[in-house]
C-alpha cells in the first residue's frame, strides 16, 4: 500500500517570544514492511541544526527559529510504501537493548487496578499472552476522545474507562512490563478506514518484545496489529519520549497549538 502523509503542526504564540528550539522525531525510517519514498519536513523561518539516529534508530532533527516570532509552523509532507507483516518490525537497526524498555514511567507506572488487569489473561505462549494483553486493555477502556488529556496516566484512564490511543498504548506498555515483556510507545500514522471508523491518524500503539520473535507492535484502540494502514514514525517509554516534536521557546507567554493529519491511500 501506497501512503502519503500531510501533517501540518501551528505553534501561535500571544506575544513575540524571542527563538524557539525543537527536537523532531518525525522522520520516519525504512525497514521490511516500509518503505519511504519520499519525505519532506519544512518549519517557517527554521535553520536546520543537527542531525542524528538514535540508539532505539529513529531519526531526530534539530531545529532553531529565531525571533521575535509570533507563529511557527511545522509541515510535513512525504510517500510511505507499506506492507502488512502482522506487526512484527523486522529489518529496523537499533542498537539498545529491549531489557532497557523494562523499566516503568510516571505514565505507564503501575497501580492495584493495572496488575489485576495484567494478571488476569492466560495463554500458552508469550506471543498469545501479549495479544490477550492487548485485547484486555481493549475491553477495560473503551475509545472516547476528550475525556483524557496529554498527561493522563495509564492508572487514571483505566480508573475512568475511557481514553484514546495514548491511553491504550500506556495501559498495554504498564500491563506487559508487569508481566516480564520490554514494551515501549510508538508514535506514527494511520490511514482513514474505508468503513469510517473513529480513529486518529496522528496515531500511537506500543511495541512488545516477544522471545524468539522481537518486537511486535499492537494497538488497542483498534484491536489489532499494525498493517498496511500504519506508518512507523518512532519509539519511546512512553508519549512524552516518543513524542514528533519536543521543543521551548524563549521569551515566555502563552502558547496555543493546532494540529491537521491527512493520510490517504496514493495510486500505485
Amino acid at each position: 500500500m501506497r501512503l502519503t502523509v500531510d501533517h501540518v503542526t501551528r505553534y501561535s504564540y500571544d506575544h513575540p517570544v524571542r527563538s524557539v528550539v525543537q527536537s523532531h522525531r518525525l522522520s520516519p525510517t525504512s525497514h521490511a514492511g516500509q518503505k519511504v519514498i519520499d519525505w519532506d519536513v519544512t518549519v517557517s523561518g527554521g535553520r536546520k541544526g543537527a542531525r542524528h539516529r538514535d540508539g532505539a534508530g529513529d531519526q531526530i532533527q534539530a531545529w532553531t527559529i529565531p525571533g521575535p516570532v509570533t507563529e511557527v509552523v511545522v509541515h510535513v509532507r512525504g510517500t510511505v510504501e507499506t506492507e502488512d507483516l502482522a506487526g512484527v518490525l523486522r529489518g529496523h537497526r537499533e542498537s539498545v537493548s529491549p531489557d532497557c524498555y523494562l523499566r516503568d514511567t510516571l505514565p505507564t507506572r503501575l497501580d492495584v487496578a493495572l496488575i489485576a488487569l495484567a494478571d488476569g489473561p492466560t495463554a500458552p505462549d508469550p506471543l498469545a499472552l501479549a495479544h490477550a494483553l492487548s485485547a484486555a486493555v481493549a475491553d477495560a477502556i473503551s475509545y472516547r476522545p476528550g475525556v483524557t488529556h496529554a498527561h493522563t496516566t495509564a492508572a487514571e484512564a483505566l480508573a475512568l474507562g475511557e481514553g484514546v490511543c495514548q491511553d491504550h498504548a500506556h495501559a498495554l506498555i504498564a500491563c506487559a512490563r508487569h508481566r516480564g515483556f520490554p514494551a515501549r510507545y510508538i508514535s506514527g500514522y494511520l490511514s482513514a478506514t474505508e468503513d469510517g471508523s473513529a480513529h486518529e491518524a496522528a496515531h500511537a500503539w506500543a511495541e512488545v518484545h516477544i522471545p524468539g520473535l522481537g518486537w511486535v507492535g499492537f494497538d488497542p484502540a483498534n484491536r489489532c496489529c499494525p498493517d498496511a494502514r500504519y506508518i512507523r514514525l518512532g519509539s519511546g517509554f512512553d508519549a512524552q519520549d516518543a513524542a514528533p516534536i519536543r521543543g521551548i521557546a524563549r521569551g515566555g507567554g502563552h502558547e496555543d497549538m493546532d494540529v491537521t493529519v491527512a493520510v490517504q491511500q496514493a495510486a500505485q
